[in-house]
């Protein structure tokens, strides 16, 4: 097959459900029997039936990756089913050149009943591989898999990262021409994800690859095309990941308030706000690189000694990327009960990507012991001013030289 040709076309693409179980029974059987007859089907929607995928389209050639991303119900797991054969489409065509493997739900195409190395024989055949072509590559599988000494239990004894170690391994090693990886990956611990992201760097110039997830860390790792699904219709589409995956986030804005999740009644935030920036939208826009003042009113209600302050920045996916702790805190200083009073804190050189970001503040008694108050998101920021990234931190750089 040629370098670059198209694997996977996709075109307009639909699939509905019904809401129950009746309606869908009863659909069904009228289906059936109107293309006994030959009475074309309609493909407007009856009552209680919902467009779980509408109008999906896209192509995929060899040693591309399209990721599919969206909230839980967007339709992405449906579309990779009418992908994989599991599903006929109500409407649209697609056409899938060469072998398929799919990791599509854990521990899907396997017979529990059966052993690990009979199930690797069992799905190797499923996609066209000889018993022969299987010996050659069934020791590397079950290494790859690190699942050795458990090789000949039966499947229905394993854990989810067992099951997803072994499908991952299968689907891998016989090098199919299109990989659907769905959110499985996520189950596994870190070092065998990595394992798998390495193993997919050295098939994707060979093969086509759909994949499936909410960790868009993972998703602009290997894609260099997104498609955005949002109640079964394509949201965004486009080779600007970064576009896609800010697109995504921006599904999930809140207007949440901050939260005390630790509070001895020691101490107390009053109020916390960004000097001379303007709220909007309870964010505070700040410019990509720049420094500001951060200011805090603390009421002591029984401390004799200054608390210590920590501030932790969290990124859109909740994930604590950087702590700031300022220097030269003095822990020994008397605190009067029943005081209130503030503190400003200079930040310098905020240069994270654009995006949203939350603050959280930890008052403890020194560096690693005896919190007394910790509250998340004391200060929400919108950073402006930067190109699109999907990377969490955008350095200041300069070329000097050619």
């Amino acid at each position: 097959m040629e370098e670059n040709e198209v694997l996977v076309s996709v075109k307009n693409v639909s699939k509905k459900f019904s809401l129950d179980l009746k309606s869908s029974l009863k659909y069904g059987a009228l289906d059936i029997i109107k293309s006994s007859f030959g009475v074309p089907i309609k493909k407007t929607l009856r009552p209680k039936e919902f467009w779980a995928v509408k109008d999906v389209s896209f192509e995929l050639r060899r040693g591309e990756c399209i990721g599919l991303i969206g909230h839980n119900g967007a339709g992405k797991s449906t579309l990779l089913k009418v992908l994989n054969g599991l599903y006929n489409p109500d409407e649209g065509e697609i056409i899938m050149k060469g072998k398929v493997g799919a990791l599509i739900e854990l521990g899907a195409g396997f017979n529990p009943i059966l052993s690990g190395r009979e199930n690797i024989y069992n799905n190797a055949s499923i996609l066209g591989f000889t018993k022969k072509e299987v010996e050659a590559k069934i020791d590397s599988i079950i290494a790859f898999s690190e699942i050795e000494e458990f090789i000949d239990m039966p499947v229905q004894n394993y854990s989810s990262g067992m099951k997803v170690r072994l499908g991952f391994a299968v689907a891998s090693h016989l090098e199919p021409d299109v990989l659907i990886i769905d959110e499985v990956l996520a189950v596994g611990d870190l070092g065998f994800t990595l394992k798998c992201f390495n193993k997919i760097d050295k098939l994707l110039p060979h093969t086509a690859v759909i994949f499936v997830s909410h960790s868009m860390p993972m998703v602009s790792r290997i894609c260099n095309e997104i498609i955005l699904m949002d109640h079964g219709k394509v949201s965004y589409q486009g080779k600007d990941t970064g576009k896609g995956i800010d697109a995504y986030y921006d599904m999930f804005k809140t207007d949440e308030n901050s939260e005390i999740v630790f509070d001895t009644k020691e101490v107390k935030l009053l109020t916390s706000h960004i000097v001379d920036n303007t709220i909007r939208n309870s964010c505070y826009d700040v410019q990509w690189n720049t420094d500001f003042l951060l200011e805090i009113e603390l009421e002591n209600i029984n401390l004799r000694k200054m608390p210590h302050f920590s501030f932790v920045v969290y990124d859109k996916e909740q994930r604590a990327i950087a702590e700031f702790i300022p220097a030269d805190q003095d822990i020994t200083v008397d605190y009067t009960p029943g005081q209130r009073k503030k503190f400003q804190f200079k930040i310098k050189n905020f240069n994270f990507s654009k995006g949203s970001y939350t603050i959280t503040i930890t008052l403890q008694k020194n560096f690693t012991t005896e919190v007394f108050y910790k509250e998340h998101r004391i200060i929400n920021i919108n950073i402006t001013g930067s190109d699109q990234m999907w990377t969490p931190i955008l350095l200041d750089s300069t070329q000097i030289s050619n």
